[in-house]
């Protein structure tokens, strides 16, 4: 296990998504223009995008804020954001960007930033998770407590969006839960505190595992065979290969790596569930459509029950879409009224 010198708490990783960028903004304004340790924030962000994440956080605050490269240094006072479609990692005191395999559906995921972290810094880390959806980011914030580090969490009831908040309390147990305006004096006082020597915890052989799947790049496999353990029964919604439970939290992976918690692959089932039903709607008002059509033309066409058989097909389409779209208005609606979040993109 590896000793660590008496140290102050060098590294804050940050991660937010759906109503994030507030909440950013907001740490940002509170940290000090000689707040002594370095940021990294992980957003999702879509891959085609061009973001502006970096000049909206320069703006935000004091601290000079920087779209991250890759080999770039680690520098204090200094915020280093994601940049689209890349992971962002860590590395003996630079920054890492990756095209390993999707998490969740994201690429920058939060829990990729944060295992990396928790691996390359052990007790001088601190994980922030803001507003987001879901629970990207909960499993790397227990990799940075398990490893000796610090966890602050935005108050559920102050985020946009409480899932990931919400997620990340229910695997950490942490004194430091503040609202997005609070947490940067919180973050300034916690770096500057002495800390004792602390011997790291020795990593898991699933943090490792993650860590390096996330450094190689996507690659036929990822999992190697003495890896892989019994299949979940599941499938992975962005290559419909076969899953394998790699955390007994309920953590996937498939061979290609990419990866899924049961929470993200259950809504992402729920998009895919939602798309099929939306093409049989679609199919069945086509089909009501075409047979009216017929009907009309076969009106005056022997044999003449050949325009009844037609519209009788319109009706039974009909009925068969209208009992559809009203249970998929209903399922809209409960959807809204448990969640209050959006459908995942």
């Amino acid at each position: 296990m590896d000793v660590v010198p008496p140290f102050r708490r060098n590294l804050v990783v940050v991660g937010a998504s759906a109503g994030g960028v507030e909440a950013l903004r907001s740490v940002m304004s509170a940290l000090p223009a000689d707040f002594p340790a370095t940021v990294v924030v992980t957003m999702h962000l879509g891959p085609g995008t061009h973001s502006a994440l970096a000049r909206i956080l320069d703006r935000a605050g004091p601290l000079p804020a920087t779209t991250a490269r890759h080999g770039g240094a680690l520098e204090p006072g200094t915020v280093h954001v994601a940049p689209p479609d890349r992971h962002l990692l860590t590395d003996d005191g630079v920054l890492v960007l990756t095209q390993g395999p999707t998490e969740d559906g994201h690429r920058p995921a939060i829990n990729a930033t944060f295992r990396s972290a928790a691996l390359t810094g052990g007790p001088r880390v601190i994980g922030v998770i803001l507003s987001g959806a879901l629970d990207d980011g909960a499993a790397g914030l227990r990799a940075i407590v398990d490893r000796g580090g610090l966890a602050v969490v935005q108050d559920p009831g102050d985020a946009l969006y409480r899932g990931m908040p919400e997620s990340a309390l229910s695997v950490v147990d942490t004194e430091y839960v503040a609202r997005a305006g609070e947490i940067g004096a919180v973050l300034d006082k916690l770096v500057r505190m002495p800390v004792d020597p602390v011997e790291a915890a020795p990593p898991s052989d699933t943090l490792l595992l993650e860590d390096r799947i996330a450094r190689e790049g996507v690659r036929l496999g990822a999992l190697r065979p003495a890896e892989r353990g019994m299949g979940s029964g599941y499938t992975c919604p962005d290559c419909q290969g076969s899953l394998t439970e790699v955390d007994p939290v309920g953590r996937y992976r498939c061979r290609i790596g990419h990866a899924w918690s049961a929470q993200a692959l259950l809504a992402a089932h729920d998009g895919e569930f939602q798309f099929a039903l939306m093409k049989a709607l679609r199919a069945l008002d086509e089909k009501a459509a075409l047979a009216r059509k017929l009907a009309a033309q076969a009106g005056g066409v022997r044999p003449r029950g050949l325009a009844g058989r037609y519209a009788a097909s319109a009706r039974e389409a009909t009925d068969a879409a209208d009992t559809l779209r009203r249970f998929l208005l209903d399922a809209s609606d409960e959807a809204d009224e448990t969640t209050g979040e959006p459908a995942p993109g």
